[in-house]
């Protein structure tokens, strides 16, 4: 299957006219765009220099915007996806992340960032991923946590906690939606897979051969969404997560607390500094 992401000079391109400087303080205006049209809201992560990965600030600005899409009856149907730079979102920022280490205290231990994903679990807005490139860690979350996904046939999932010395509790609800061979070679080995396969098992609605028929399917999909009876909708919506959360509550409490020993371990602290430093991991199992 060949690669139908834009080519390296039109990336670069790109990258040039709408990154965000990362020597100069983050805008979340500009880091997490915002457009509203014909009742469908658009939520583009724009940081293409990081590969659109999850800074602090896109946290905040997230989490303000899926409580303001939920707020406003105009919003029918929201679509989340990235700048084009080949990366959907490369999950959260771990330089950032080791940067924030190192101000700490000693004691200080890594925390999960499920919980800023509680209003994208709870919001009753329908969503749609538009997964416009790799979608490895928090960008596979992004994901788990829509209703739709549509792709571009070039993109790779993928959980790669293991070997950043975190955790994927987040990733409970995957058990409802896919094999679980499949879930556990995710979670253990921890290594990007096609999407063909997660089209294959159902976990994707459509794949695209480019990223514009692929935004092209998810505008098609929320028009639809958005043309229908607006309270219908949202009850068909409260519905499918009522049915889930029967099930997938307690598996993601236990799964969180199975994870606080890795969490709480010096590994959680040498997998994002490694990173940032550009070398592999010393892990001590401790």
């Amino acid at each position: 299957m060949g690669n139908n992401f834009r080519n390296d000079d039109q990336k670069s391109s790109a990258v040039r006219s709408n990154q965000v400087e990362a020597d100069q303080p983050e805008i979340a205006e500009e880091i997490v765009l915002y457009s509203l049209h014909n009742h469908i809201a658009t939520i583009t992560l724009n940081r293409p220099h990081r590969r659109n990965a999850l800074s602090t600030a896109s946290f905040r600005r997230l989490n303000a915007l899926f409580k303001q899409i939920d707020n406003d009856p105009d919003v029918r149907v929201a679509i989340l996806t990235g700048s084009d730079c080949g990366t959907f979102c490369a999950g959260m920022d771990m330089k950032e992340a080791n940067q924030i280490r190192q101000q700490q205290k000693p004691e200080a231990k890594a925390k999960p960032v499920d919980g800023a994903f509680t209003k994208l679990r709870n919001i009753k807005t329908p969503l749609i991923a538009a997964i416009n490139g790799h979608a490895p860690a928090a960008g596979m979350m992004l994901s788990l946590n829509c209703d739709l996904r549509v792709a571009v046939e070039a993109a790779t999932l993928a959980i790669t906690e293991v070997h950043r010395g975190r955790g994927s509790p987040w990733a409970m609800p995957l058990f409802w939606a896919m094999p679980q061979a499949l879930i556990e070679e995710l979670t253990l080995v921890g290594d990007p897979m096609p999407i063909q396969r997660f089209y294959d098992v159902g976990y994707i609605n459509y794949l695209e051969p480019t990223v514009e028929k692929m935004m092209q399917r998810a505008i098609a999909l929320a028009q639809r969404i958005a043309s229908a009876a607006p309270l219908s909708v949202e009850a068909a919506k409260l519905s499918a997560m009522a049915a889930m959360n029967l099930v997938t509550e307690q598996a993601l409490k236990e799964a969180s607390q199975l994870h606080q020993k890795a969490y709480q371990s010096q590994d959680a602290i040498e997998g994002p500094r490694a990173f940032a430093e550009k070398r592999p991991p010393v892990w001590q199992g401790k």
